[in-house]
């Protein structure tokens, strides 16, 4: 089985997988919606997990940097909640701080053209969210 990791903003939803060792994130896609039109994820991802056996699904959470709670985390919590009711499988938050600034950072290292970064900055944000996620509960099992 593998853990799946989103990033959700206003239009995309970034999408990684993981390896069957629930060791390794990668990017995989990038959905892209009408503004908040959440809704229209839900087949998706559906199809998604199915397709990828996925067992985890692990959602960034855009929390402030003072810790607090604004309109995106709130936008997530309630997404969370939606996507928990319509796959019946619980969807755990994953603090996403400085996720997509590090993946900006990466591809910049990487010398992707602007229009590169622009396509790609959202998977790997999910990748690097699930990543983190993967890190944490690896030191948990040992």
């Amino acid at each position: 089985m593998r853990a799946i990791g989103f990033d959700l903003g206003t239009k995309t939803l970034g999408v990684a997988i993981s390896d069957r060792s629930k060791t390794i994130a990668s990017s995989l896609m990038t959905i892209r919606f009408h503004e908040e039109d959440y809704e229209s994820l839900l087949p998706q991802i559906k199809e998604l997990i199915e397709l990828y056996e996925v067992d985890e699904i692990v959602m960034g959470f855009p929390k402030n940097m003072n810790n607090t709670i604004g309109p995106r985390g709130e936008a997530t919590i309630a997404f969370q909640k939606r996507l928990e009711e319509y796959l019946g499988k619980d969807v755990i938050l994953q603090d996403e701080r400085l996720s997509t600034v590090s993946a900006h950072h990466y591809m910049l290292e990487a010398d992707l053209s602007r229009k590169k970064r622009k396509e790609k900055v959202d998977a790997l944000a999910a990748s690097i969210i699930l990543q983190t996620y993967l890190d944490k509960e690896k030191g948990k099992r040992k």
